[in-house]
């Protein structure tokens, strides 16, 4: 079966056809005489037209804009009190990565510099199979109920009706999902325009587990954060490059790599035992919330570099496939509501985008030798040969086990029902200790300026109001100063129940 490597060659090489036959003129085509039809039977001119009409894929959904890179992660510290994974079995291991950063809300075509969050995702081809880093370059998100995703997106992307961007819809959606408020202000903050994909951090956001070799748990979130610190845009800059270079993250990111200006981004985790997950203030599963960094302070891992542009975008970049189901044995999912549901959504898409086999296209599978009982399907790359496609006993397959955890609180009793979270003073308390404390003067005054400049487009004055009153919550201040920038009366706080009626993280039957 014939490599990448086959078709890396120089220029000189022989035009053919798909099927390799050689072709001497790529512009003629088969005709009756000088001025008759095209004939039916011009294969190499059909087969070109025929593969033309079908070079596009579905786009994403959303992190549609991407810019991407191949490096390697390397362990740095020992962390074998923490998981059981081979790759962390010794000090300066090394992985191959393939990282894929981009925009979310808009098309493949959009401007790079826009006010979005960043998607930041990392493929590590790991020995015990693929470990895929699907983070943001924000350590939270806008809500914990994962039915919401569709209506955000939705709000994100275009008017059903006039197919443009629409403040109502935006600010529609924000205004009635109040535990958004700490994502907003940090995305209407400074770090809400990234400087390229190459000078933010990455965060999990989720909560994942780490399981030892004796079975115990640690609950982690996991940070990357990029050497020499993030850079940023302000809203006027932001603004100038995208109407002039739309694709400055793709280039600047590009041509740093290919100058040997590789970036690399120093990895950390945060941990948890099950009995601090148990007394902790906020719900772990809950991705709009942080860890205080004083309570549980960040432990190094490893690092990672890119340091290979791609030779073929489409091949190494757009095919890349990302899933945060996609785990190593030593490496768990937490039971949070929004990652359960990834874990099912992500590879369902890439099921649709590149079809069924996904996993077997070169950028996507694995360097841990695959035995398994899929078989067939379009595309199909990798047979398997004559193994039989069911648990024979003829032919029978190893069967390693994973090690069994002892975390006895993970025994999940219930029934099933129908939950959505409620929103209590909780929800504001972070939101409220980043605007009091972490942002200074000049901080807070671009967020309000460019909170004003974009909520002032709502044609809805219930939805204003509505918005203003969560920024109450946070800070009375806070609302007026936008308030008055918008024309709008000042508003009373959003009422909510007080931080006792917020849901712990408490599932041992107690």
């Amino acid at each position: 079966m014939p490599s990448e490597e086959v078709f890396n060659t120089p220029d000189g090489a022989t035009y053919t056809t798909s099927n390799g036959d050689p072709i001497a003129e790529p512009y003629a085509v088969q005709r009756i005489g000088h001025n008759g039809p095209v004939l039916l039977q011009d294969f190499h001119h059909i087969d070109l037209l025929a593969h033309f009409d079908r070079e596009r894929i579905p786009e994403r959904v959303v992190h549609a804009k991407a810019a991407g890179a191949h490096g390697y992660f390397e362990v740095t510290h020992d962390i074998s009190d923490l998981t059981c994974a081979a790759l962390f079995n010794k000090v300066g291991k090394r992985a191959r990565v393939t990282a894929r950063l981009s925009t979310v809300a808009g098309e493949a075509g959009s401007a790079d510099t826009v006010r979005d969050v960043r998607g930041f995702s990392v493929k590590l081809r790991t020995e015990e199979g693929n470990w895929d880093w699907v983070f943001n370059n924000t350590p939270v998100f806008f809500f914990r109920d994962p039915s919401m995703f569709p209506h955000f997106v939705h709000t994100q992307k275009r008017d059903p009706q006039t197919h443009r961007k629409d403040a109502d819809m935006f600010w529609d959606f924000f205004s009635q999902v109040p535990e958004s408020i700490h994502q907003l202000l940090i995305l209407f903050g400074d770090r809400g325009i990234p400087d390229g994909y190459h000078h933010m951090n990455g965060y999990s956001s989720h909560t994942y587990k780490f399981v030892n070799a004796a079975g115990d748990i640690h609950y982690y979130k996991m940070h990357c954060l990029v050497e020499g610190g993030f850079r940023t845009l302000d809203s006027s800059k932001a603004a100038e490059i995208a109407g002039q270079d739309p694709d400055y993250g793709l280039k600047t990111m590009y041509n740093a790599i290919d100058k040997g200006h590789y970036p690399v981004w120093n990895v950390f985790v945060q941990t948890m035992t099950i009995e601090q997950a148990e007394s902790f203030r906020y719900n772990i599963l809950d991705m709009t919330k942080i860890w205080p960094h004083a309570e549980y302070p960040l432990r190094p891992i490893g690092k990672f570099v890119l340091n290979e542009n791609p030779k073929n975008y489409f091949a190494e970049i757009e095919q890349a496939a990302f899933s945060p189901s996609h785990l190593i044995p030593g490496v768990e999912a937490s039971t949070d509501p929004v990652l359960q549901s990834r874990l099912f959504a992500y590879p369902d898409t890439q099921r649709y985008r590149l079809g069924v086999n996904y996993q077997q296209l070169p950028v996507n599978a694995p360097i841990a030798p695959i035995a398994n009982f899929q078989r067939d399907g379009s595309a199909t790359f990798v047979s398997q040969g004559n193994r039989p496609n069911y648990k024979s006993s003829n032919q029978p397959l190893s069967y390693i086990p994973r090690t069994a955890t002892q975390a006895k609180h993970e025994i999940w009793l219930g029934q099933a029902a129908a939950e959505l979270s409620s929103v209590t003073e909780l929800d504001f308390e972070q939101a409220r200790t980043l605007w009091n404390k972490v942002f200074d003067d000049g901080a807070r005054e671009r967020l309000v300026k460019n909170v004003s400049d974009h909520i002032r487009n709502v044609k809805s004055e219930s939805i204003k109001r509505r918005q203003l009153s969560i920024f109450a919550a946070v800070e009375q201040t806070l609302s007026d100063r936008i308030a008055d920038l918008i024309d709008l009366p000042h508003v009373t706080p959003l009422r909510v129940p007080d931080s006792s009626a917020a849901l712990k993280y408490r599932v041992s039957p107690h």
